[in-house]
């Protein structure tokens, strides 16, 4: 039996959806609580992919440590079993150093699998039935996928934030190799966190109308020929990363397969469901976050919150 380990990890996690406003906020409080910042936003694993996933920017990430970000390029795989790994090792070194890690993201997977200590299925990688997945995927797209995914595991299917092939296929691969539910094998074990979890919300409208503004932002800041550049360099479309909201939206528009205002269109509809999806991690009844409705006060009144919980431990 594996023994108790002792909560002894203070971890600061904000989470909420996209546009919301985490980055700025995390930073802020990052700087007044000597904290170091760790992504669990999995867009921002890959160099090159800055304005389109909304980065954070190398002057922000001057002003406090930021850690899991710009660590792959987009042509290499970052597993969640490697995140965890990574992000375990980073969190226990912060807090040797005698600072305060702060989790901050969007991927709902990431953050539940590093708090409530998630084991992975150990189902080897098959290359053979990958290829065959990889051909299916590409036949029925992202959405026909995970619809096929939902008929074996509709709770698999449901926990994998936006269009990320990837994980449907190792979803799949799991299953069909395994003859088990994907999602009732990562299982629970214990971990060395003391976990204060934060949420930020908006509402809706007030969020979509964000969403809009930033994909415009990221239009003006140089996107498309951000995108321009991933595929100078020998990227491929086909890559899971190129495969993210936006990014497929804009190479789609340079193939002249769609105009750019389709693109943008397509941009801000797939965004809103993919808030929509994220809804289905962080849930607003959820007891063990703390919400908190951006507004003025709220930097002040998280503060509080943080006191009052690192005074507990």
């Amino acid at each position: 039996m594996t023994p108790k380990l002792k909560k002894n990890i203070p971890l600061i996690v904000i989470l909420g959806p996209t546009a919301v406003g985490k980055t700025e906020l995390s930073i802020q409080l990052a700087e007044r609580w000597g904290g170091e910042i760790v992504s669990a936003d999995s867009r921002l694993f890959y160099k090159g992919m800055d304005i389109g996933t909304a980065k954070p920017t190398p002057t922000e990430r001057a002003r406090v440590p930021h850690h899991l970000i710009d660590v792959a390029n987009p042509d290499e795989v970052w597993s969640l079993a490697l995140y965890l790994q990574e992000a375990q090792k980073i969190i226990y070194e912060i807090h040797q150093r005698g600072n305060l890690p702060f989790l901050v993201g969007g991927t709902g997977q990431y953050i539940q699998a590093l708090v409530e200590g998630w084991r992975i299925p150990r189902v080897e990688p098959d290359p053979a039935l990958r290829e065959v997945l990889r051909a299916w995927a590409e036949e029925l797209g992202p959405e026909g996928l995970r619809a096929r995914l939902a008929v074996l595991d509709p709770d698999a299917a449901a926990g994998i934030d936006g269009p990320n092939i990837r994980r449907m296929i190792r979803a799949l691969e799991v299953i069909l190799r395994s003859g088990e539910l994907f999602s009732t094998q990562k299982g629970q074990g214990p971990t060395p966190y003391h976990v204060l979890r934060l949420g930020l919300t908006r509402p809706r409208q007030e969020l979509y109308e964000r969403i809009d503004l930033r994909i415009q932002n990221m239009l003006k800041d140089g996107f498309i020929e951000e995108v321009k550049a991933l595929l100078a360099k020998g990227y491929s479309p086909k890559l899971p990363p190129l495969s993210a909201i936006g990014y497929r939206q804009i190479i789609h528009y340079l193939n002249e397969v769609i105009t750019l205002e389709e693109a943008v269109r397509q941009m801000e509809s797939r965004t809103r469901k993919f808030v929509r999806r994220q809804a289905n991690w962080f849930q607003a009844d959820d007891p063990k976050i703390h919400w908190f409705r951006v507004s003025k006060n709220t930097l002040t009144e998280i503060e509080h919150e943080i006191k009052d919980f690192l005074g507990n431990i």
